[in-house]
Parts: C-alpha cells; sequence; structure tokens
C-alpha cells in the first residue's frame, strides 16, 4: 500500500506518517513535506521517482502526471483497470493526504499583491484530492488534520479504514474544495470590483460557534462568517462577560449595530427583536445613552444595546442598573469594565472597529423556501439631489437635525416604519405595522405612554415610505408635531402637502425609501 503526503499544514503530519508507516504504507511525497519527513526519520520517496520527471517551474508541476493520478482513480474492482496499470507499469496510490496551499491565509495579509494571491492558488493539491475523493471506495483520502487521529485508530482496531469513513472523507473534501474555490472566486471579484448579480452565485462562510438553539429551542443553530472582510460587526466581537452570544442575540446585536453606523456623534441605540426601540446622540456617551434609555425605559429591559464610543465609568454605572442582554462598545475603560462584569449574565462585547461603515458592495440575503433572494445593502441614507422641502414653510436647523436623527432611525425600523424624534433623542417608533396610520398613531402613543403627555409637541416625523393618504399629516398634526421627512412619490402627495400647509408643518421629500421587511 501507497500514501501520497503533500500539505501545507504541516501540524499533527510527521506522527501521522510515522503511524500509518507502522501499518504497512509506503510513503512518497513532495517539496517541503518531504523534506520534513525525511528530516523526522520517516522512510519516505519524492514523487519524482515514481513519475520519472523532475518537479519543474518553480513546483508549479509535481504530482499532474500519469503515473500519480492513475494510481488513484484506478479501480480496484474492475478487471480492465488493474491490466491496463500492469501495462503501463504504475503502482495503486492507496491513501492521498493533502491539503491546500495558504491561499486565504495569502489574501488576509497587509498589502498582499494579486500576483502573490495567485500564486497561491492550488492546482496540483485540488486534482489530487478531488481524484481521491471520486475513487473513495478505493482511496482514503485525507484533507483535514483533525481526521489524522480518526484514521489511524480504525487501522489500529480494524487494519483498515471503514466505507463508512472514507465516504465521510470523500465528503470533506468536496466541501473544502468548493469553499476553496469560492474564496478564489469572491477573491477575483473584489479584485475586479465586479458587484454584479451574476448568474451563479456560490457563496462561502466559516463557522465562528455552534449554538444551544436557534430563534426557539426546537430549532438547531450555528454562527458562520464571511472571510478576509473587515466589518466592525458582530463576528469581530470579543466577549469579555456573559453565556455565549444565541441565534437571537446576534440577529438583534446586528440590527443594532446597522442603525448605529449611521451616526458620527457619541451615539447610543437600544434594539429589542430586531427593531430599535431607544436612539440617543449628544456630546457625551452618558448623555446619549441616557437619552436612548429615557426613549423607552420599558422595552430596553432585556434588551441590545450598542454604542459608537468608549464605555465611561459614569455610563457603566448608570448601564449597570438596568437589566441588558447585550452590550457593544468600542472599548471600555478598565474600572467600567470591571463594573459591568459584576453583572454576570451580561454579555459584554467589544467590536474596534465599530465605526466601520457598512459595505456598499456587500450582498443582503434571505432564504425562502427553495432559493434565496439577493440585493445589495440598503447602504444611502437619502437622495441628496431628489431631497427637497416641498412646503411654504420650511424646517429650521434644530428641525433639520432632527428630521435627518429620526430619518436614520426609521430606515431600520420595519416597514411601515414611523420614527419621531426631539433633540436628537427618538420619542416614538411604529415599526411592523401593515398600515402606515396605524404605524403613526402607535408612535405618537408610545411617546406619550413611555416619555410624557407633552413628548410629541415640536417633535418631528420620519416614514420609510411615502404617505398614500393625508390621514398620517393630520395624526401628527394633532400630536404637535412640527415637521415630517418622507420619500415623496404618492399620486396623492399634493394632498399631504397641502395638509402640511394647512396646519404649518414643515415637509421635506428625500426622494428615496427605506423599506425593510
Amino acid at each position: 500500500m501507497r500514501a501520497l503526503i503533500s500539505v501545507s499544514d504541516k501540524s499533527g503530519i510527521v506522527e501521522f506518517a510515522k503511524g500509518i508507516g507502522d501499518y504497512g504504507y509506503e510513503i512518497i511525497s513532495t517539496g517541503g513535506t518531504y523534506q520534513v519527513l525525511k528530516d523526522n526519520a520517516v522512510p519516505v520517496r519524492e514523487v519524482s521517482e515514481i513519475t520519472g520527471f523532475p518537479e519543474c517551474l518553480d513546483g508549479r508541476v509535481k504530482t499532474l502526471h500519469p503515473n500519480i493520478h492513475a494510481g488513484i482513480l484506478a479501480m480496484r474492482s474492475k478487471e480492465t483497470h488493474r491490466q491496463q496499470l500492469r501495462e503501463l507499469n504504475i503502482d495503486t496510490i492507496d491513501m492521498v493526504v493533502v491539503n491546500l496551499y495558504p491561499f486565504k491565509q495569502t489574501i488576509l495579509k497587509e498589502g498582499v499583491t494579486r500576483e502573490e494571491a495567485v500564486e497561491n492558488i492550488d492546482i496540483g493539491g485540488p486534482t489530487m484530492l478531488r481524484s481521491a475523493a471520486k475513487n473513495y471506495q478505493d482511496v482514503v483520502v485525507v484533507v483535514d488534520p483533525a481526521d489524522y487521529k480518526k484514521v489511524l485508530s480504525e487501522l489500529k482496531d480494524k487494519k483498515s479504514v471503514s466505507p463508512d469513513t472514507k465516504f465521510y472523507l470523500m465528503q470533506k473534501v468536496f466541501m473544502h474544495t468548493a469553499h476553496y474555490d469560492a474564496l478564489i472566486a469572491d477573491y477575483l471579484r473584489r479584485e475586479r470590483k465586479d458587484f454584479t448579480l451574476t448568474d451563479t452565485l456560490t457563496l462561502t462562510y466559516e463557522k465562528v460557534q455552534d449554538m444551544r438553539y436557534g430563534e426557539n429551542p426546537h430549532q438547531s443553530a450555528a454562527f458562520y462568517r464571511e472571510v478576509g472582510k473587515k466589518t466592525g460587526s458582530i463576528v469581530d466581537a470579543v466577549q469579555y462577560n456573559g453565556k455565549e452570544l444565541s441565534y437571537n442575540n446576534i440577529n438583534d446585536t446586528n440590527g443594532a449595530l446597522e442603525l448605529l453606523k449611521e451616526f458620527t456623534e457619541p451615539t447610543v441605540v437600544a434594539s429589542k427583536h430586531g427593531n430599535p426601540c431607544g436612539v440617543g446622540s449628544g456630546d457625551t456617551l452618558l448623555e446619549a445613552w441616557e437619552k436612548a434609555y429615557g426613549a423607552d425605559k420599558v422595552s430596553v429591559y432585556g434588551g441590545i444595546v450598542v454604542t459608537n464610543r468608549t464605555v465611561t465609568v459614569e455610563a457603566a454605572l448608570s448601564m449597570k442598573k438596568v437589566f441588558l442582554e447585550v452590550l457593544a462598545a468600542p472599548s471600555y475603560e478598565e474600572e467600567a469594565l470591571e463594573l459591568l462584569k459584576l453583572k454576570k449574565n451580561l454579555r459584554i462585547l467589544e467590536i474596534k472597529d465599530i465605526h466601520v461603515p457598512q459595505n456598499e458592495n456587500s450582498y443582503d440575503m434571505k432564504k425562502v423556501n427553495g432559493g434565496l433572494i439577493v440585493q445589495t445593502i440598503d447602504s444611502k441614507l437619502l437622495s441628496e439631489e431628489d431631497s427637497r422641502v416641498v412646503t411654504e414653510k420650511e424646517p429650521t436647523r434644530e428641525q433639520m437635525e432632527d428630521l435627518l436623527f429620526a430619518w436614520k432611525v426609521v430606515k431600520y425600523a420595519k416597514s411601515n416604519g414611523i420614527a419621531l424624534a426631539k433633540n436628537k433623542q427618538s420619542i416614538g417608533i411604529g415599526p411592523g405595522q401593515v398600515n402606515r396610520v396605524w404605524a403613526a398613531k402607535q408612535a405618537i402613543e408610545h411617546g406619550a405612554e413611555l416619555i410624557g403627555e407633552d413628548a410629541t409637541k415640536n417633535a418631528v416625523m420620519a416614514s420609510d415610505a411615502y404617505f398614500p393618504f393625508a390621514d398620517s399629516v393630520e395624526a401628527a398634526h394633532k400630536a404637535g408635531i412640527t415637521a415630517i421627512i418622507q420619500p415623496g412619490g404618492s399620486i396623492r402627495d399634493q394632498d399631504s402637502i397641502d395638509k402640511c400647509n394647512q396646519y404649518g408643518i414643515a415637509m421635506v421629500f428625500t426622494g428615496m425609501r427605506h423599506f425593510k421587511h
């Protein structure tokens, strides 16, 4: 029996090679792997002895030879195959142990050139793996060092590797090569800046962790991350405290972070079940926190809080009084972190690159039964060329600041969504209603109930899509709202404009909507 070993990741390979050698395998190898085995007293032959042809082209051609691939692909159950091997004087290869050039590690290096990346695209390795996997009944193929122990254990107990294990190893090969090729394709797409939605879509992710369960205890779940992209997102988080993140924790924190990235000034976003429930901006983190918490002290209980500034001792003392599931920030003052750690169930996350904006060339994907719907992410806030004041009354500078604040908030509320704001504080948020006027009434009622009867007076309103009727303006007027921002585009726009003019409300059209389903 013969084993061909050629590995980039050499962890455990000497021990494995010695192990299979004890069970009668003759070992052949290439380049650096050959030298490592030889230096560690493992009996080994060079591939060039088998091929009768030297490695060439700086190692680009080593194993691409019939003496290798015929030895791997020959079906032992077919007499014609065995006869051809005898005629060609080719011996079988019964085990292939290969892992590939470090393409991922190469492209993650700072300042890597395209030439370096391309040179680390493995050709012979995937070819051998695929050949061996195709002939899995006769060839043991090992791509993952984690499987060395399993193979050696079966050789020890049964003197051979079981058919079921061979089939399992075959599956791992094709998963591995698919992942490898998808990494290459994604790298080339980004190099070419080709962000079109292509005829075929192949995506690859790497597991971050298994989870106890999904949205509900009867659902299994795992967390995967994209490869090689700095996102300033929850995949980059360092956790300092609390239990492992749940499926819902990750989903809700992600939604809060998306909204947070719209702000540059000190801002705190509180989120519950994927919707913002309190948002505040201020001169300091403490002020921003007090605004976000004060916006909805009920919903923030057991919720998610994210901030774009270092958590200070003063802020930590205030946050510590509230039961939170997750707190995420770019950093923490040392004493603040120790104070927060006293809340043993609080998941404390540090996301250093929390300020990194969303990549406008990323995909937003949603699984549907039997397929996947894909779009580019909603990275724009408003259309500057189409934004305009459409009423007789112009918004003041303070109103315009609050209108933009509310517009950011409503962008991340589920449609139909309405957000109210005043002094850079969310006053009431009405997400996910099937009727826009219901969303407006809900936002107004929440503001009055959670903050006070006068909360909505002199506040502003944002709507994620146009007003089909003037009834939302009527509701806004009754609540004391003085300015409205909305996309415009309804055939009844003039009705809303006329109603605003009647009540002295300023209205701004953005020229773009923000549905979020």
